[in-house]
Order: structure tokens, then C-alpha cells, then sequence
């Protein structure tokens, strides 16, 4: 049981005297709420004056059935309450619960089912992970990166070299991860090797793909794009681990993210400031929506919400971050602020790890999708902070 703070613990016991004798019950919030008023309850971050109206997708036609073992779902979405468009000011926000998925703390992996990790050594951590009673982080090595496997004590107990991503299920029972090669110049070099560990590590190695970034694991597959040439586009991969080799799908370019709902997020135009992107069936590519008015990241871990970030991506972080309904396109809410990362913590909330630019302190927030309402995660403090999975 976490311990709450002195003010927090007065209030409820004064309110629950209160209830005894009035017959009142206290509900405690899972989330931060928009215009909560209590001291100790998370604050909604300042909204905008103006609101803007919800963009609706032209498109209308549903997806058909396909022989993927992705199975489409039909999640209820919320109708949002009040503004859709909120400015966050990080020096306004309350403080919340912390994360529940995994994060990086300075070198100490926090959050998720475990306790806290101390990862060893002094080079750049740039991923992290948990995996059953195990971390994984991913750091530096020369040239290049390799994966430390760590016990539930912070002991290296394995290394795995070139690895550059992590991926894991949502139970984090499972995990996938990407291994790339480099030249000592920084100049990528063809081939890929894909890792889908469980009860036991499987690999495939796929020798004449280039730009391999590994997109999830859904279910029992595991999902990475990659292109045949250097310079050419990339397809979406699905690899089933057990299996020889993984399967190109052609009819999904450009991929930028799979839901477990049977849907990936495509990019469809790049031009100069501008981009598009749609929701494409998988595996049959059928286009559900367009929007050029985001870039689709991610999704919820139900599918019934897309991740969205700015049309066009250039510099120290993202402008804004995004919720769309994943059924119609429509904007569900957005947030405003530097961003480096946008990951779904649950079905119902984001979190952004926010700052307000190079060398300043950081958070990450939890936002909730229906409200807008934010409020801090972790302290405004400088350091490394980095989202895991």
C-alpha cells in the first residue's frame, strides 16, 4: 500500500467522520478530473479559450472481414466534456499517482509489476522494459547498443548485442526486440534479427531489409516494418515466433503503428510541413479514415483510440500530442507543450513526458482522454526520464 500524504490522510479521515454521520460515501479518483477543487486531487491543466469542433473523417465504409487472426473489436468511446484543445503548463499541474507501466527514473527502472532496478554502469540508456521478474534496457556500447537482461536484483544476466527497440505484450509476459547492425561511421547496414522471448528466446533473421522499426506485439505476432532497399519504402512485417520467416504485407505502407483491434496507422502523403496518414485493416489494407491534420503513433491497448502527433515532426520534440477516435477519425482531444514521448498508460489515460525545452526539467503527465484534464506523474525534475514498456 502506498503511503499518502499528511493532508491527504486528514481529508479523508474528515470526511469520512462526515459520512458516518450524513450518510455520505468518498469515491477515490483513478485519474486526473477536470475543475476538481480538493487541494489534495489532481488539477485539469489550463484549457484554451477557443474550442474547436471534432474533425469528422469523409470516409464512412467499415472493414470487412479478413483472414487475420487480429480480431476487429467495436469499443465504446466517450463523447469528450468541455474544451478539446488544452494548453499544459507543467508549473500548474498537481501530482497525481505515479506511472503504472514501466519508466526510467535516472538509471532506475521504476513503475509496472516489480520492484525498482538499478541498471548498472554509466552509458546512455536509451529503452527500458519489463519482462515477467526480469528488466531489459537497452544502452550504449561503442558504436553501437546491445540489451542487458537484469535479474529482479539488478544483476546482468544476459547481453544481447545490436539490439536498438524493445517491445512487449500487454501482460508484459512476453516481449520482442529488434537487433540491427551499424558501421563504426553510424551508416546502418542490411539484415535484421527479430527476438520473441516468453518461456524461452526464438529469433529470425531477415538478411535484405533495411530500416527494420519493430511496431509491437499483438497478441501471439509480432509486428515490424522495413523497407527491401535502402532508399525505398517500407511494408509492415508480421511474424508469428515458431515460424520460419515473417510475412510482407504488402497492402500496409508506410506503417507507423498496429492496435489490437486488426488496424495499423499508415502514412500516406510527406511533403514539405505537411503529412497524411489513415487507418488501415490488417492485413487487407481496406482505408477506414484519413486525417491530415495528425500523424497516427499509437493506440490504446483496446484499439478504440489512436495516438495522434503533429502532421509534420522536426526538432527537440513534438508541438502537440492527441487522442482521435479510432472508429470515425474524429478528435477526441489535444494537448499542447514539448513532447517526447506519448505512450497509452490504459484505455483511459496518455502519458507525455513534457518538457518545456533542451536542458530543462522534465515530467511525465497523465492525461485523461475524455476530459483533457492532466496532472504530473512523476516531480518537474532534471535528469533522465524515459517511458518504457
Amino acid at each position: 500500500m502506498r503511503v499518502q500524504n499528511g493532508r491527504l490522510v486528514a481529508l479523508v479521515a474528515a470526511v469520512a467522520v462526515a459520512a458516518v454521520t450524513g450518510g455520505g460515501a468518498l469515491a477515490w479518483r483513478q485519474g486526473p478530473e477536470a475543475n476538481a477543487e480538493a487541494d489534495a486531487a489532481p488539477l485539469s491543466s489550463s484549457p484554451s479559450s477557443a474550442a474547436s469542433t471534432p474533425t469528422k473523417s469523409t470516409t464512412t465504409a467499415k472493414p470487412t472481414a479478413t483472414p487475420s487472426t487480429l480480431k476487429p473489436s467495436s469499443p465504446v468511446t466517450s463523447t469528450p466534456s468541455g474544451p478539446i484543445k488544452t494548453k499544459i503548463d507543467l508549473k500548474k499541474l498537481t501530482t497525481g499517482r505515479t506511472p503504472q507501466i514501466t519508466y526510467l527514473s535516472g538509471r532506475t527502472i521504476r513503475g509496472g509489476a516489480g520492484e525498482d532496478v538499478k541498471i548498472p554502469g554509466s552509458t546512455d540508456i536509451q529503452e527500458v522494459a519489463r519482462l515477467g521478474s526480469s528488466s531489459l534496457a537497452v544502452v550504449s556500447k561503442g558504436f553501437g547498443t546491445e540489451m542487458l537482461t537484469l535479474d529482479g536484483e539488478g544483476n546482468v544476466i544476459r547481453r544481447t548485442p545490436d539490439v536498438k527497440q524493445i517491445a512487449t505484450t500487454e501482460d508484459r509476459t512476453a516481449a520482442a526486440y529488434v537487433a540491427t547492425r551499424t558501421k563504426d561511421s553510424g551508416e546502418d547496414l542490411p539484415g535484421a534479427t527479430i527476438y520473441a522471448e516468453q518461456s524461452d528466446i526464438q529469433k529470425v533473421t531477415v538478411s535484405d531489409i533495411w530500416n527494420t522499426t519493430l511496431l509491437g506485439y499483438v497478441g501471439d505476432k509480432v509486428y515490424f516494418d522495413g523497407s527491401t532497399t535502402q532508399d525505398g519504402s517500407t511494408l509492415l512485417y508480421e511474424w508469428t515466433p515458431g515460424t520460419s520467416k515473417p510475412i510482407q504485407l504488402k497492402a500496409i505502407p508506410k506503417p507507423m503503428a498496429v492496435s489490437s483491434a486488426g488496424t495499423a496507422g499508415s502514412l500516406t502523403t510527406l511533403a514539405d510541413q505537411n503529412s497524411c496518414s489513415s487507418l488501415l485493416t490488417v492485413p487487407g489494407g481496406k482505408r477506414l479514415w484519413r486525417t491530415c491534420d495528425y500523424l497516427i503513433l499509437g493506440f490504446t491497448p483496446d484499439g478504440a483510440t489512436a495516438i495522434a502527433g503533429p502532421k509534420y515532426q522536426d526538432g527537440y520534440g513534438d508541438g502537440i500530442a492527441g487522442a482521435l477516435d479510432a472508429k470515425t477519425g474524429a478528435l477526441l482531444h489535444e494537448w499542447t507543450g514539448v513532447f517526447r514521448q506519448t505512450v497509452a498508460e490504459d484505455d483511459q489515460h496518455l502519458l507525455l513526458l513534457a518538457d518545456t525545452g533542451e536542458e530543462t526539467p522534465a515530467s511525465i503527465v497523465r492525461c485523461t482522454i475524455t476530459t483533457g484534464a492532466c496532472e504530473l506523474a512523476t516531480p518537474l525534475a532534471r535528469g533522465a526520464l524515459l517511458i518504457g514498456s
